[in-house]
């Protein structure tokens, strides 16, 4: 039985150009587990939203949202508040309270039920989630992953029927984001919740999903079983979100792979071990591309936010060259991001010297600094726009960047294009979708030409696609002479476009290497082509390097051969 129908649903924003959905229709069984993909900017949060009325965007709608057989319009407000439960992007935006205990207890208060009522409920969601560790902390100490499983454990207390869930992984480290994936299905699979996710890590929902709802251009084009869509791609060969399908899908479609596609690691490890040889078991790394002088120095860097609180980054040494692209991995709260703020000159080290070519960071003016010397892209990147158009912010940056009147135009037409947002200049910064937000944002620092770029999550809320062009331009920025130091979550990325990564734990960072050093060795953080190879092959950690190594040594004709 269907507990959600959408009837040819269609929304504009306000003074959009174009439509945000257009005749978008699809339906979700009671207790399924679907999960909405696509493109940046087709739709999915906007589709999202308007389920849950209490947050719809406001503009233009036609057509139908049907829960449990009544118009989402007309839903009583306490039935929309209670049964359909939302978990936002940012777990920061969510939380509205000081303490944990509270967070838990506000939806519960505002629905008006009784003390023992909300006390026995947040009792056992603080138990089920395992939060009664920290049941008395104040909702500020929390880290990423910590903020976002008390955004969801607060929507569960309400008792929801239909969870709907926006990209809820997109700030967390590969650990915590895949716990949190597990409790969701544990809901699903345990509560008979209906679940509704919008991912662009497809790699460990799709194995759980019983139903993957692709999106186009405002439009629902598939809505089937995960297994299934192989063969709309079949058809759709040159469709853009292939390149977000799970690594087993991938190796399985570039190999030519015949019969069903494997879709779990642990298929594709089958798949590679059992279908190919490994007489030739090591890629052969490139030359590693010459730098120039050391553009970023952290030596002995110490940093605390106050003085009585504990050192957030201890003793970090760092050097990165310019031209270079280095990402910085580590888990919610272990210190990357104020490093990057330390970089910037946002926070001053308490002890350490930091050095931007060779220079004190304290020796440069603000102008200097600020001018065309380093910009930073913050996880946030809502934070950089002040104008009612993203045209409008692209002209102001243009300004404080003192680039003639007459050139602006050009600048930005060129910049838009090359980022691929042209079609964006007209509309509000608030009402992009997260990944072409993140693009706009982008656009504005790159009109400032540093010559240090500090980027803080830039792929968040970007589909497989657009991070392909994303690395493109990384590339061609480091290639110009630009020093690139990303934080990033995202494992993938890093691999296919970072030249070194590090590790960040303990205030520190630890483990430098090339992507095939750092991540052939470890077991979370790596990608998953290197665990579908692991064992057959030595240090492929990207699907292009796993197929060029079975293409190498050609299939096995006789069953498994023993690894090297």
């Amino acid at each position: 039985m269907a507990v959600l129908e959408i009837k040819d649903l269609s929304f504009r924003y306000p003074e959009a150009e174009g439509m945000a959905l257009n005749g978008a229709s699809v339906s979700v069984n009671e207790g399924e587990f679907a999960v909405i993909c696509g493109e940046s900017g087709c739709g999915k949060t906007t589709l999202l939203r308007l389920i849950k009325k209490e947050i719809a965007p406001f503009g233009k709608i036609s057509g139908e949202i049907i829960y449990n057989g009544e118009s989402v319009e007309k839903l009583n407000k306490r039935i929309s508040a209670s049964e359909i439960g939302f978990v936002l992007q940012d777990p920061e935006s969510q939380i509205v309270t000081d303490f944990v205990w509270h967070e838990l207890a506000f939806g519960l208060e505002s629905l008006g039920l009784d003390s023992q009522t909300i006390r026995r409920r947040v009792a056992e969601m603080a138990s089920y989630f395992g939060i009664a560790d920290w049941f008395r902390k104040k909702t500020s100490e929390l880290s990423g992953g910590q903020k976002q499983l008390l955004n969801l454990a607060s929507v569960m207390a309400m008792q929801p029927k239909m969870l709907l869930l926006d990209e809820p992984t997109a700030q967390l480290d590969p650990i915590a984001a895949s716990n949190f994936i597990s409790t969701v299905k544990k809901l699903n699979r345990e509560l008979g919740l209906t679940v509704v996710m919008i991912e662009h890590r497809l790699e460990e929902v799709f194995p759980i999903a019983d139903r993957v709802i692709l999106m186009d251009s405002g439009r629902v084009v598939f809505s089937e079983s995960p297994r299934r869509i192989g063969e709309f791609f079949k058809e759709n060969k040159r469709h853009a979100m292939l390149a977000g399908l799970p690594a087993a899908m991938r190796i399985f479609g570039l190999l030519s792979g015949e019969g069903e596609a494997p879709l779990t690691v642990g298929e594709g490890r089958r798949f590679v071990t059992e279908g190919y040889k490994n007489s030739i078991s090591s890629v052969e790394i490139a030359k590693t591309r010459s730098f120039g002088e050391a553009a970023v120095e952290l030596k002995n860097v110490c940093f605390r936010y106050e003085k009585e609180t504990p050192e957030v980054v201890r003793n970090a040494e760092l050097s990165v060259y310019a031209g270079e692209h280095f990402c910085i991995l580590g888990g919610n709260g272990t210190g990357k991001t104020t490093t990057l703020g330390i970089i910037a000159g946002v926070n001053k080290a308490n002890r350490g010297k930091v050095l931007l070519f060779g220079k004190r960071i304290g020796s440069y003016s603000q102008s200097e600094l600020y001018g065309s010397l380093v910009a930073l892209l913050p996880q946030d990147p809502q934070d950089v726009f002040v104008a009612n158009t993203v045209e409008d912010d692209l002209a102001e940056i243009c300004r404080f960047s003192n680039i003639e009147k007459n050139e602006a135009g050009e600048k930005i037409k060129a910049v838009a294009e090359k980022l691929g947002i042209s079609h964006l200049l007209k509309m509000h910064p608030y009402d992009l979708s997260g990944g072409e937000r993140q693009k706009a944002a982008l656009a504005k620092l790159l009109l400032k030409q540093p010559k240090i770029l500090l980027l803080d999550e830039p792929t968040k809320g970007i589909d497989a696609n657009a991070k392909l062009g994303f690395a493109r331009i990384i590339r061609e920025l480091c290639e110009s002479g630009i020093t690139v130091i990303t934080v990033t979550h995202d494992v993938e990325f890093a691999a296919e476009t970072a030249d070194r990564c590090g590790l960040f734990f303990d205030g520190e960072l630890i483990s430098f290497g090339t992507p095939n050093e750092f991540f052939s060795e470890n077991s979370f953080y790596t990608t998953a082509a290197n665990r579908i190879s692991r064992g057959h092959f030595k240090n492929a950690v990207l699907c292009s390097e796993v197929v060029e190594l079975c293409l190498k040594n050609g299939k096995n004709t006789e069953g498994c051969d023993e690894t090297d």
